[in-house]
């Protein structure tokens, strides 16, 4: 029975060396600079769905209600793309939340869950994985729609 507690002890002590060794090793966040890289790209996105909507409706002559959805749509599909052809994880790597945080986080989140699990076929591979990753992003949307919705109809009945 002491032997049992030594290994124990010993593989203690060898666990904080290991847990030492590897903070030692592990490379430092930088989060001030993570941030303003990615508040940069993400004014970027935003300014990219800027020009699009206003070449949409200039171009093809249509409301800026109607251009934004084209912008939607035109995003959802560039991200699509970038992830299906490997190229939006290396950008992410670089600008980083700045390109998940807009609309595009959500449509790489799907395209790459779809990609991974197309192997085990349309239903049980696609169907049942490709929200995922998306899912908590669309049940915490709705729920703070809600939640807001509800704080401004009471807002408004009270003032």
């Amino acid at each position: 029975m002491c032997s049992f507690i030594h290994n124990t002890t010993g593989d203690t002590m060898e666990k904080k060396k290991y847990e030492q060794l590897v903070e030692k090793h592990k490379p430092q966040e930088h989060r001030i600079k993570n941030a303003i890289i990615a508040f940069v790209v993400g004014g970027f996105i935003g300014l990219l769905g800027e020009l699009l909507i206003r070449g949409y409706s200039h171009y093809l002559e249509i409301s800026r209600s109607d251009a934004s959805i084209y912008m939607i749509v035109t995003l959802i599909f560039l991200a699509s793309l970038l992830t299906a052809l490997g190229v939006f994880d290396k950008l992410v790597g670089k600008a980083k939340c700045g390109l998940l945080i807009p609309i595009t986080g959500f449509a790489h989140s799907m395209t790459s869950a779809a990609i991974d699990y197309k192997k085990e076929g349309p239903i049980y591979g696609i169907g049942m994985n490709i929200f995922k990753l998306a899912g908590s992003v669309i049940l915490y949307g709705v729920v703070s729609a809600w939640f807001f919705g509800m704080i401004r109809y009471f807002l408004e009945v009270i003032l």
